[in-house]
């Protein structure tokens, strides 16, 4: 039988390396999946529950691995589920291929059924490359360049693919002109400043008595050399969000997070610096960096579009962070004063005892600080960790303590909910041997995350370590934009909008297969998790936490104590709880333990 387009597409993905493929099935990609079936011993097939987890899996899969991310996805309905995934993979630079179907081509422009003007709606998430196939010699090259400047420009591809098109004869191009001969192959290249950049960019790095660095993404393939360089200068290291796995946390001159959901550490080390170093960052929260003109800046990017936008550098250094980092650093004087560094030791010391302090104070009916702190020192070696946007990501960034070798993220730059229990599902397909954990409220459980442990229970049992842990924080409430709603607008909590329905998650889990685990008392929460750490397949833990614990700030402004204050007069249901939980928090800054 003659080999079909949608053969050949599989195997021209196959042979740049690619092993998995996101998707759900649909009529408009009928083609592609008979074409997985006869590829199954070369390329796996994921079925998700719905289209968006298929993005949100290949981003995923591309932060875990490097590699790029496949999702597939049916034409009209099902191509539009993809887009927020997708998203997140553009504005976290993370290279992904997403193919989609299409009517077939004598329909298009006839207002048929299903069919969506798929260029145009991806035309802003795959900017880069979205294509749709026409005839057949076109996939050779319309796959290589998806691929390619996925990689190439860590950024997000489409190519669409009419139904017709799928069954038709797989041709190559004719040797002819208009013709198409591409190839498989890309290496990253060695991206390193000029040597007159450097010898500035040290210049200004040597001249600096209180040097302080913020390291992001861009830096996760760099720890020894950030750690070099901050060695030499004395520094302290604050870390972006999507950074947080870049140095480990058992550091004692590593701050944590900066930002609104980042400590107090980082935010004195912003305040107090004479010259900032910012390595792979596009942090944008630009009251958390020193104010403009008290600090000199270098920064380190690949991406030149991204330099200077920040905060006014005075040196500006196109470049791959490690590569950068090591031609800096025979051009660095160790400085031997260390009395800034000292400071920097002396405030993380004080801030990990602030933080236990605040995570053993009393809630109704837990605290949940203290769910994250209990898991910080049994995380074991290498696992992987997902948070989801809401409330989980502010103890995520500042109560749990990386050691090296461990991988975390999350929906960075969009923010989006719903990524906690994909990510750490793509976790278990690219590294079965390692634990997995997802740290996701209950407002992004329902979202999605209830849905997606359908799909741990249908592939759990291929895994060779079967351990993913999701853990739930059941407080009934969309805490965190329900704290934002008083912080910034100083309006009290809207029951309508911010209450969820309750749902029973242990016993949800349970009816799949899995092992469920409810905790509501605090005594419970430690032994809870060496029960999950320790079992015998996923596990969902269910811990009832108290929505009026309050997600401080490394710095509370005026107007944020007004809006508050406002709030709680304008009767928020909350108001004695948030009380009681914000002035036992704030103390424990002053008095910790007391």
């Amino acid at each position: 039988m003659a080999k079909k387009v949608a053969d050949f597409l599989l195997e021209r993905l196959s042979s740049w390396g690619i092993e998995r493929i996101y998707g759900y099935p649909g009529d408009g990609i009928n083609g592609l999946m008979g074409a997985l079936d006869r590829a199954s011993d070369e390329l796996e097939f994921v079925q998700v529950r719905h289209e968006e987890m298929a993005a949100f899996m290949a981003c995923a899969h591309a932060k875990w691995t490097g590699q790029p991310g496949v999702c597939l996805a049916t034409s009209g309905p099902g191509a539009i589920h993809l887009l927020n995934g997708l998203y997140d993979a553009k504005l976290d630079h993370q290279p992904v291929v997403a193919i989609v179907g299409q009517q077939a081509r004598a329909a298009i422009g006839g207002s048929y059924q299903q069919e969506v003007d798929l260029v145009s709606l991806f035309k802003d998430v795959a900017h880069e490359f979205v294509q749709l196939a026409s005839e057949a010699s076109q996939i050779r090259h319309l796959v290589d360049r998806a691929v390619r400047i996925a990689l190439a420009e860590r950024t997000v591809t489409c190519i669409i693919v009419p139904n017709d098109l799928q069954d038709e004869e797989a041709a190559e191009p004719e040797r002819a002109h208009g013709t198409i001969h591409s190839s498989i192959g890309w290496s990253a290249p060695r991206v390193l400043p000029t040597d007159e950049d450097l010898r500035r960019a040290a210049e200004v790095l040597n001249a600096g008595e209180r040097v302080a660095m913020l390291v992001g993404a861009g830096a996760l393939h760099a720890t020894d050399e950030v750690l070099e360089v901050a060695d030499l200068l004395g520094a302290g290291i604050a870390k972006a969000l999507l950074g947080k796995a870049a140095v480990p946390d058992d550091i004692p001159y590593v701050t944590g997070s900066i930002g609104l959901l980042g400590t107090k550490p980082s935010l004195k080390l912003m305040e107090g610096c004479d010259t900032l170093l910012m390595v792979g960052s596009s942090f944008p929260y630009s009251e958390f960096l020193p104010e403009e003109g008290k600090a000199r800046g270098v920064q380190i990017d690949l991406d030149g579009r991204m330099l200077g936008i920040r905060y006014p550098m005075e040196v500006n250094l196109v470049g791959d962070s490690a590569e950068t980092l090591r031609a800096l650093v025979p051009l660095l004087r160790h400085k031997g004063d260390r009395s800034w560094r000292a400071e920097i030791e002396e405030e993380v010391a004080s801030w990990w005892k602030v933080l236990e302090a605040r995570a053993m104070n009393e809630a109704d009916p837990i605290n949940p600080q203290r769910v994250f702190w209990e898991l910080s020192s049994r995380l074991p070696d290498d696992c992987i960790i997902s948070s989801d946007s809401g409330s989980s990501a502010n103890w995520y960034a500042r109560d749990v303590k990386l050691r090296r070798g461990m991988k975390a993220s999350l929906s960075g730059t969009l923010a989006t909910m719903g990524p906690g229990v994909p990510y750490a599902v793509a976790a278990k397909f690219t590294h079965p041997d390692r634990v997995a954990i997802a740290l996701v409220g209950d407002g992004a459980m329902q979202m999605n995350g209830i849905n997606e442990l359908i799909t741990v229970a249908k592939y759990w049992e291929q895994w060779s370590d079967p351990r993913l842990i999701v853990l739930v924080l059941h407080n009934g409430d969309l805490n965190q934009v329900t704290w934002e709603q008083r912080a910034m607008e100083g309006d009290p909590k809207f029951d309508a909008a911010q209450t969820v329905p309750d749902f029973p998650y242990a016993r949800y889990a349970e009816l799949l297969g899995l092992k469920g685990i409810r905790v509501d008392t605090p005594d419970e929460i430690g032994a809870a998790w060496d029960e999950a750490l320790s079992a015998d397949r996923p596990v969902v833990l269910e811990a009832i936490t108290d929505p009026e614990v309050p997600p401080l700030p490394p710095h509370i402004t005026l107007a944020q104590a007004k809006a508050l204050t406002f709030s709680l007069a304008r009767g928020d249901s909350g108001a004695r709880g948030i009380i009681r939980g914000s002035f036992r928090d704030k103390i424990e800054e002053f008095l910790p333990g007391r």
